[in-house]
């Protein structure tokens, strides 16, 4: 015999999240990206990667008292600094307050030399010490790209690059990684979109000489999500997203009711009229009475 206790599927708990603050996304994402595992933003050139991860720290920051750490390959502080400051993030005043702290790595291809075996074992060590310098619980890289470039045994570096995932797990911060676009994958070496949790794609397409901004939630372990295209736009106050198939007719109705003038038409109405705030639609053919000229003659009273 089934008991009905057995017959009632338990509750599962929900995934934990860690809201981004942008505008729309936590909508889209049903509460911000996963927290405590990393979360991959990919595109091509222009499209919005590091403004994305970059205002996911800041505002992380300043809503959310999460401290961050950013290390980055391919811009310096100072021009990290000037380009989120002419959209309004004050990325100066958080380092200087120890909220953020921002870590450039100069990687270049000319002046590696490949000897013996290596890892990426530097890189992170600077990157727990940023992490562990200020209580860091958000996390970005900005873009992996640079490494495949500089470091030339791409067999090393992948294995390098799964073993790091996992040591940010373990770390458990969210960590927000940034990539180029491939061509027949996600991403150009196609690795980071299979050892991510989430997977945030990210387009800038020209249209009939109209230039329009996409993101898509392509996937999330663990959660559902919009799985749809959803336009953003990049203005002065950072990224706003708009999840145009989610929005809902929602307002606040009122009970009061506004009688007509016409005690026949309000009998019809329950004897009250219409109710306040709403939408009356006055429908007919030519001298049916249905314009105000005609309605304020028929009812003897102002028709607004």
């Amino acid at each position: 015999m089934i008991s009905k206790r057995s017959r009632t599927p338990a509750r599962l708990a929900a995934l934990p999240k860690c809201p981004t603050g942008i505008r729309g996304l936590d909508e889209i994402t049903g509460g911000g990206l996963p927290r405590g595992r990393p979360t991959l933003v990919c595109g091509g050139a222009g499209c919005g990667k590091t403004l994305l991860a970059a205002e996911f720290l800041m505002r992380g920051a300043v809503q959310f008292d999460e401290p961050g750490g950013l290390m980055a390959f391919e811009e310096t502080e100072a021009e990290l600094k000037a380009n989120v400051a002419s959209l309004g993030f004050d990325l100066a005043g958080l380092v200087r307050r120890k909220k953020i702290v921002v870590n450039y790595v100069h990687l270049e291809r000319a002046e590696v030399q490949e000897v013996g075996d290596y890892d990426l074992e530097g890189l992170f060590v600077r990157l727990n010490h940023a992490i562990d310098s200020i209580g860091a619980k958000r996390v970005v890289l900005d873009t992996l790209e640079v490494l495949f470039a500089s470091l030339p045994n791409e067999a090393i570096l992948r294995a390098e690059l799964r073993r790091r995932f996992r040591w940010l797990k373990e770390k458990g911060v969210t960590a927000v990684i940034t990539a180029e676009c491939g061509r027949e994958q996600l991403t150009r070496n196609g690795l980071e979109e299979y050892v991510s949790d989430c997977v945030v794609l990210l387009d800038h397409r020209v249209n009939d000489q109209i230039a329009t901004r996409h993101l898509r939630v392509v996937k999330y372990r663990g959660a559902l999500h919009g799985t749809n295209e959803f336009p953003f736009r990049i203005g002065d106050t950072g990224i706003s997203v708009l999840p145009i198939t989610s929005l809902a007719l929602n307002h606040e109705v009122s009970n009061e009711r506004i009688a007509t003038g016409i005690p026949r038409r309000d009998s019809m109405l329950g004897g009250r009229g219409f109710f306040r705030g709403s939408s009356i639609l006055l429908s007919g053919t030519s001298g049916t009475a249905s314009t105000p000229k005609q309605a304020k003659r028929l009812s003897g009273r102002k028709v607004a």
